[in-house]
């Protein structure tokens, strides 16, 4: 089982891309905003509450915060990714999965175009802007969370570097702490503290390319000491804090899988 990833040379700040190949199936939280087209293989997904399946020209949206865990695999996957952070939308969903002859998928399609050719800064910029324009007129009010689930997780945001129980978060979300749990797993994909520990991994990750220490991260993110954000963070990122801070000195720009 092995991934590889090769980053593509993008003009615009505040764009990443890659080109990656995987026959291992991949279970995780995005951190940006992700546009990915399946360039070969297949593969059936879970995300936004219910499975997708993913083939050639195939197009995938996701946003910040989105669970993605692979259900099944036809082969090896290679697919080109682009990732972006924009204001504009950070509360927007849409549906996950265009299908190679969805005509929705026209701007995401000449995105990735233009950034496997290496266009300017300006026609990505351009081609960008296209893309946000469709995302927010694909928006779909059925993907979004009941207002319980959106409740609890604008809290565990709010309060991301303190303590926090599952009372305290049933109490504001407005429903009993066992129906919560089960509509949050169902919803959102994971359960609540699961899902709490991969946005403080994924708050360590941004301190930590930003030039925090790395002894400096754990009471910023709501994790009791070193050892617990040492532990957490290897088991989400694959390696510890002081490799991750190593490795973005050297190489800041790292796509998100």
């Amino acid at each position: 089982m092995a991934t590889r990833a090769q980053p593509l040379p993008v003009s615009l700040p505040g764009l990443h891309a890659a080109r990656v190949a995987s026959d291992a199936p991949f279970a995780g939280v995005k951190e940006t905003f992700l546009i990915t087209r399946f360039e070969s293989g297949r593969s059936e997904f879970w995300t936004h509450g219910r499975a997708w399946t993913g083939a050639p020209g195939s197009i995938v949206v996701f946003q910040p915060g989105d669970v993605h865990r692979d259900l099944k695999r036809e082969g090896p996957v290679t697919y080109q990714m682009i990732g972006f952070s924009t204001p504009e939308v950070d509360t927007l969903r849409v549906q996950s999965c265009l299908a190679a002859d969805d005509p929705r998928g026209g701007p995401f399609r000449r995105l990735h175009d233009a950034v496997a050719v290496g266009a300017d800064a300006f026609t990505l910029e351009c081609l960008l802007a296209e893309v946000i324009a469709a995302m927010t007129a694909m928006r779909e009010s059925k993907l979004e969370p009941t207002r319980p689930v959106r409740r609890a997780l604008g809290l565990m945001r709010e309060r991301l570097a303190g303590a926090l129980s599952l009372d305290e978060l049933s109490e504001y979300a407005g429903m009993d702490k066992f129906h919560l749990s089960r509509a949050f797993r169902a919803q959102v994909g994971m359960p609540p503290h699961a899902y709490l520990t991969r946005l403080r991994i994924m708050q360590a990750k941004a301190l930590l390319a930003a030039g925090t220490k790395p002894k400096d991260i754990a009471p910023q993110v709501g994790l009791y000491d070193q050892s617990q954000l040492n532990r957490h963070f290897r088991r989400i990122v694959g390696m510890t804090p002081g490799q991750f801070f190593a490795k973005n000195r050297q190489s800041p720009a790292q796509a998100d899988r």
